[in-house]
């Protein structure tokens, strides 16, 4: 139990980060040029409803003032009400995670199977044919832009051979994994060449470490020496790797999202930006980074739970 006591104190330490990441969005998305108000109202909206409307929402009063306020609310639960939707943050945030989470579950799913297979293949048939054909799969994955290769899969699978829709969530649980298919594919190819190339290397790193080479003495058969100790002391570095991949995937969703118009919470992004509104924007950029750091939570979890050699 020694060793899983920092998860006690770990959650403290979000705080912090938190703090800083609500500072510097509360400033970025300031900065960027226009009124939301002009937005919501449109160009030719009188003065005097204009201010109405800013001190509505409270966007008269100085940054630091609408800074502590939006603290405020969200110590006690919310995080304002959107400009564009007229309805709370929260509620907004709500309906899009769904899709999001959906997606993320999704796309993990198919990046680990692919990883996991690809490097296990490569790993057994180190310098022949399959181990050239991962090889090439994982360095033409790697510079494949994810944006491109989404509308590529669109053009192939969706337009030509109409095997999956275009856009959109579909309905019901198979109707999602039909919908989405193509955006956790997107993800997954964008993603398995990093966590392959780093398993491949771990696995033969193990399949010649001195352990393995007294096993074989002893008589034990290949697979089940691979399958019984190769592959689980493989699995912590490809795991710290994948909360580092997984984190950058949760950021990845915008691009993904927009290009298969997915409604959740990459594509509200995007919106909200254009839009103007700051408190979504603000809301759903707390929301990523509560979802990295709940990541990198659970990596260290699965860490110590793998490896009783390490003390966090």
């Amino acid at each position: 139990m020694g060793r899983f006591k920092f998860v006690l104190y770990r959650p403290l330490q979000t705080i912090p980060v938190l703090i800083g990441v609500s500072i510097i969005t509360f400033v970025l998305v300031r900065s960027i040029p226009g009124d939301p108000v002009r937005v919501l109202l449109g160009p030719r909206a009188k003065p005097s409803i204009i201010a109405a409307v800013r001190e509505q929402y409270g966007l008269d009063e100085p940054l630091v003032v609408q800074y502590f306020y939006f603290i405020y609310n969200l110590l006690h639960g919310e995080m304002g009400r959107s400009i564009i939707y007229r309805v709370p943050v929260l509620d907004v945030i709500a309906e899009r995670l769904v899709p999001t989470l959906f997606l993320l579950s999704y796309a993990l799913l198919l990046t680990v199977a692919l990883a996991l297979a690809l490097a296990i293949v490569a790993a057994r048939n180190q310098r022949r044919l399959p181990d050239h054909l991962v090889r090439m799969f994982c360095t033409a994955g790697l510079g494949l832009p994810a944006f491109w290769l989404g509308i590529v899969l669109i053009m192939v699978f969706s337009v030509g051979l109409g095997w999956f829709p275009v856009s959109g969530y579909g309905d019901g649980f198979w109707g999602h994994l039909h919908h989405l298919f193509l955006p956790a594919l997107t993800i997954a190819v964008a993603l398995a060449p990093v966590l392959t190339r780093n398993l491949r290397a771990t696995l033969i790193d193990q399949m010649e470490a001195g352990y393995v080479q007294t096993a074989r003495a002893r008589g034990m058969s290949e697979r089940a020496l691979f399958y019984r100790h190769v592959l689980p002391n493989s699995l912590v570095p490809t795991v710290n790797l994948l909360g580092v991949a997984f984190s950058w995937l949760i950021g990845g969703t915008v691009v993904v999202e927009t290009v298969f118009s997915i409604p959740g919470m990459g594509q509200l992004m995007v919106s909200s930006i254009f839009s103007r509104d700051y408190l979504l924007v603000q809301g759903v950029t707390l929301v990523f980074a509560l979802g990295i750091i709940l990541t990198n939570f659970i990596v260290d979890v699965v860490n110590v739970a793998l490896d009783p050699r390490i003390d966090p």
